[in-house]
């Protein structure tokens, strides 16, 4: 020891100090790294970050070449401190004791714990570079790693932990969902709105957007033909669902374009009407929204009723009415119609129609209704009053008091949503 100067002794400290720090940054930053950032910086072009993808391909041999290059560091650390303790103070207990303590004191702080935590807050920034260092040393140690592998794979066999080669990481549509949600200022709310009606749309069916029986607005062609002529002249939808007497009989789809030049006729026959008319698009009850939307895509149609398992009439769905869930409204009203927007007024009121899906009145009144079972106000109405009401009443929701302002014999056609308080700010209001 005498043959190196005091200065040169501390250097090689303070060295392999920073050398053990490098192993245990670079080990953290590569497993905090993101494989979702990484692939982004890959497609990129970047070549620290396909050197980096190849390093964590391999995990077992990137761990290796990382943990023995810490360990030979370390116990050189521990063998040189040792020895210099030995030449300045002696062999003695205490000084070992103290020179072990001091040993790994210095190793947790500047050598594992903060070097670690700053690997973990920038991973990118580090792993990155490190790659470089990280590659050359590999090959350098390559049969060394390689005879260590050999054991350690023995071990792993022996104790049945099975081996995961490295693959992409897959994401299911709830992480995606997250990432979404997280991703702050990164996505615009309309975009972020727009993805998020996507994930959603896995999960709706067309009985969730379609237009109830009772509500579609069909072309009775049995009915005396100036009456026809009014409704084609008046109707406000380009295509109709042309029917026979009632909407159960439906015999096809008119597109209102096609008998325009027709209407400054005298009179218009259903024979004519049948002539321009195509056949109807049926789809089954419960058919996924996704699944729809490309049989739209495929069939080339834009409009097709909702059939259940005996063939009747549902309900109509139009590729709008799709896309609407994925965007957001964006048609127009009809004529005289009422706004579809609906909105809490200054005392907290609104009245609705009971035929309302409960999934609009969540979206624009941010309610809570079910929607795992009836899919209208008023189906869930006379589900919870299991009879048909014959005079107004008030039943109480999770955040919301629905009174019901105009029964009928069949339905609810009109109720009051009265916006209610929390359970717990009522309690406290008693106080």
């Amino acid at each position: 020891m005498d043959s190196f100067p005091w200065w040169a002794q501390v250097a090689a400290l303070v060295a392999l100090l920073l050398f053990s720090a490098f192993f245990s940054i670079a080990e953290t930053a590569m497993m905090a790294l993101s494989r979702l950032r990484l692939r982004h910086l890959v497609r990129q072009g970047s070549r620290a970050a396909r050197l980096t993808q190849a390093l964590l391909d391999r995990t077992d041999r990137l761990l290796s070449v990382i943990l023995l290059g810490n360990n030979l560091v370390n116990n050189v650390l521990a063998t040189l401190v040792t020895a210099l303790a030995i030449h300045y103070f002696g062999q003695s207990e205490w000084v070992l004791a103290v020179a072990a303590g001091s040993l790994t004191f210095a190793i947790l702080v500047f050598a594992e714990i903060t070097p670690k935590v700053i690997g973990a807050t920038y991973p990118e920034r580090i792993a990155l570079p490190a790659s470089f260092v990280l590659a050359a040393l590999l090959k350098v140690a390559t049969p060394l790693v390689w005879f260590v592998n050999l054991f350690v794979r023995a071990v792993l066999t022996a104790l049945r932990v099975p081996r995961h080669e490295a693959h992409a990481e897959q994401l299911t549509p709830q992480e995606l969902r997250t990432i979404v949600l997280e991703a702050g200022s990164f996505i615009p709310p309309k975009h972020r709105s727009i993805l998020l009606n996507l994930f959603d749309l896995e999960e709706l069916t067309v009985d969730d957007v379609m237009t109830p029986r009772a509500r579609i607005e069909a072309l009775d062609i049995s009915r005396p033909p100036e009456d026809i002529v009014h409704q084609l002249v008046t109707c406000y939808h380009n295509k109709l669902p042309v029917c026979e007497g009632d909407i159960a009989r439906i015999v096809g789809t008119l597109h209102v374009r096609k008998l325009l030049p027709l209407l400054g006729q005298q009179s218009l026959t259903a024979e004519q009407i049948r002539d321009k008319m195509v056949p109807p698009y049926f789809i089954p009850a419960g058919t996924p929204l996704l699944q729809q939307l490309q049989m739209f895509q495929d069939n080339r149609q834009r409009v097709g009723l909702v059939v259940d398992e005996y063939g009747d009439v549902q309900g109509l769905v139009t590729l709008e009415d799709i896309i609407e869930e994925i965007v957001g409204e964006f048609t127009t009203q009809a004529p005289g119609g009422s706004a579809t927007r609906l909105q809490w007024s200054a005392d907290g009121q609104v009245v609705v129609d009971g035929s309302v899906s409960l999934r609009e009145l969540n979206r624009q009144l941010r309610l809570r209704f079910p929607t795992d079972g009836p899919r209208t106000l008023n189906g869930l109405l006379l589900e919870r009053l299991q009879e048909i009401p014959d005079a107004a009443c008030c039943l109480r929701f999770a955040d919301c008091i629905v009174e019901i302002v105009q029964p009928d014999e069949q339905t609810v056609r009109r109720a009051r949503l009265i916006r209610a308080a929390p359970a717990n700010e009522s309690l406290r209001g008693k106080d």
